[in-house]
């Protein structure tokens, strides 16, 4: 039975042999970031530490309500755990209306947005559930997802249903969500026949987390693997 080729065994079989063959380095050590505007050499510290590790995805979480009815948007930290098997995670203050409710419930759905909805999405994270209904205040769609109890943006062009295997409590103010991903759907045209995300087709953006701004994906500039002749990895 053939043993699995994990993305770090093939990148140490192949970078050997690529540089046997006269591979161009990997890096250069020193100097500038390639296309930087106005980067001085000097490294000045800021006055205030801060998690400055941009982009990072902009996300809204939905979830089933304490009651029926009372559903939730919510936007929320979002980091990938694994590609294979897919899990990912959620950071969620200990303050929010949506940490009962996913603590509740258990599963979840992480909608990804698009140019087209930012405005939504700052209305979800501007203002409260306590306020007012955030499907209303918005103007997004209620939907079902497929594989969870949760409702769904129907928006949104990409749904990542999620369900909870794991919790850690994080001081002072944080609760990480640890979680399976059960299914995945898109809307036509996001994905080749393949599944893999055709990212020039559908206008996503990011949060830059160190300005506050979003920005969308922009010039394509490489892939995983690609130093090392590799073209398959999606995750």
């Amino acid at each position: 039975m053939p043993v699995p080729v994990t993305r770090r065994t093939l990148v140490k079989n192949t970078l050997i042999t690529g540089l046997m063959a006269g591979a161009p380095a990997l890096g250069k050590a020193g100097g500038k970031p390639a296309n930087a505007k106005g980067i001085g050499d000097a490294r000045v510290k800021l006055a205030e530490a801060g998690p400055m590790i941009p982009p990072v995805p902009a996300i809204m979480l939905t979830v089933n309500g304490l009651e029926p009815g009372k559903d939730e948007i919510s936007v929320v930290w979002t980091f990938v755990i694994n590609g294979k098997p897919p899990q990912i995670g959620i950071s969620v203050e200990n303050v929010h209306v949506a940490l009962p409710m996913i603590r509740k419930h258990g599963e979840f759905v992480l909608n990804v947005p698009t140019v087209d909805i930012m405005e939504s999405f700052d209305r979800v994270d501007m203002n409260s559930t306590k306020i007012d209904d955030k499907f209303r205040l918005s103007g997004l769609t209620r939907e079902s997802a497929t594989r969870v109890d949760a409702p769904a943006i129907k928006e949104s062009p990409i749904h990542v249903e999620c369900k909870v295997f794991n919790t850690i409590e994080v001081p002072p103010i944080r609760t990480i969500f640890l979680a399976e991903v059960v299914a995945t759907s898109v809307l036509e045209g996001v994905c080749d026949r393949d599944g893999k995300l055709l990212v020039e087709s559908v206008p996503f953006f990011g949060m830059t987390a160190g300005s506050g701004e979003f920005y969308t994906m922009g010039e394509k500039v490489g892939h995983i693997g690609k130093s090392v002749g590799r073209s398959d990895i999606k995750y």
